[in-house]
């Protein structure tokens, strides 16, 4: 499955991470930016992208309505662009397991210790 970046995430995080999330996007290149979270939330399960956002309105929707789509939620407080694509590249593995399992909606990734 390929991700959605949320507005509250570098549109840079698509590029540093084309080579281990393959045809992933950020709202603002798919033409989303400032759209409701009923928008996106609509437009992610359209196109099969999983959410990924430091917000906590999509947290919150995974909890209400479920899957699809399926959320990633960054608990990383104020990391920069960098500090977040290692985490996505360090936690691939629990990604990629999270996205194979039909039953889950939300993932939460911390911040390293």
């Amino acid at each position: 499955m390929k991700l959605l970046f949320d507005e509250n995430l570098s549109p840079r995080l698509a590029w540093l991470l084309r080579d281990v999330y393959p045809g992933s996007e950020h709202l603002e290149t798919a033409g989303m930016r400032g759209q409701s979270d009923q928008t996106i939330w609509d437009y992610a399960r359209q196109h099969s992208l999983v959410i990924v956002s430091k917000d906590n309105d999509f947290r919150q929707r995974s909890f209400l309505f479920g899957p699809p789509p399926k959320v990633i939620w960054l608990d990383v407080g104020n990391a920069g662009t960098d500090a977040i694509a290692k985490l996505l590249v360090e936690r691939s593995e629990i990604v990629c397991e999270y996205l194979m399992d039909n039953e889950l909606g939300l993932l939460v990734l911390k911040a390293f210790d």
